[in-house]
């Protein structure tokens, strides 16, 4: 439960309030009542899988890209975890190289190959700080197991790139903890953590609309995030 709900604050983030708007209309943020993996009913649900063409994928490359710039994260290579990490990962690579910043992108199967080159490793060698790139972030496993891969190999896990920060308590154990999966990324894990947008990013969106209907969502969005939200101040 939130004492205090300062991270509701209004945004200035532009890039973010036009994250919002593009997931929004590609239909890959909705309202509604959806259950997380933590059992939740949450009155919203991120699906990134539905950035599903070239134009749309282009896109969201972009947003990633920024972000990353604007974040100052330095990285010798990229890695996408299976399964939705990997259109990501490759997409950043893509967008990355345009701009002038050519760097490598590896990812993984989820089943070891047992023909042709073998293994669970696709691309590149993993070595050197390496950024992983996924879409959202529930409770920090996903991220537990693509340090284990890329520690296997030798390489350094650096940083974490998202697409969205629910900005809501991780569990553990299936008991909520005080604090996010993000903040556990980065205050135990030792991973520097940048998201296109945040829960607030989205408040903030809804609560600038003249719509009804998104007033309604604000409303529903804002007591979930009271009740499973993380004090970030």
């Amino acid at each position: 439960m939130l004492n205090q709900l300062s991270s509701l604050a209004a945004s200035e983030d532009a890039l973010a309030q036009s994250f919002v708007a593009f997931a929004l209309e590609c239909g890959v943020l909705r309202f509604g009542e959806f259950k997380t993996k933590a059992g939740r009913m949450s009155p919203y649900f991120f699906n990134a899988g539905l950035f599903d063409d070239g134009q749309r994928l282009l896109r969201l490359a972009g947003f990633y890209a920024q972000r990353l710039i604007d974040s100052g994260i330095e990285f010798d290579m990229i890695f996408g975890p299976a399964y939705k990490g990997i259109p990501l990962g490759a997409a950043l690579a893509v967008e990355l190289a345009r701009r002038g910043h050519n760097v490598p992108f590896a990812y993984n199967r989820k089943e070891a190959k047992d023909h042709g080159e073998g293994g669970t490793l696709v691309g590149a060698p993993l070595k050197g700080r390496v950024l992983i790139v996924d879409d959202v972030m529930s409770a920090g496993t996903a991220a537990r197991e693509s340090i284990a891969i890329i520690e296997a190999a030798g390489a350094k896990p650096h940083a974490v790139c998202i697409a969205l920060d629910r900005q809501e308590m991780a569990t553990e154990n299936g008991k909520d903890v005080p604090y996010s999966a993000v903040q556990y990324v980065r205050k135990s894990l030792g991973l520097q953590v940048c998201a296109i947008a945040r829960l607030s990013d989205l408040m903030q969106y809804l609560s600038m609309s003249n719509s009804p209907d998104m007033a309604l969502d604000h409303q529903r969005v804002l007591a979930y995030r009271q009740r499973y939200g993380v004090d970030e101040g």
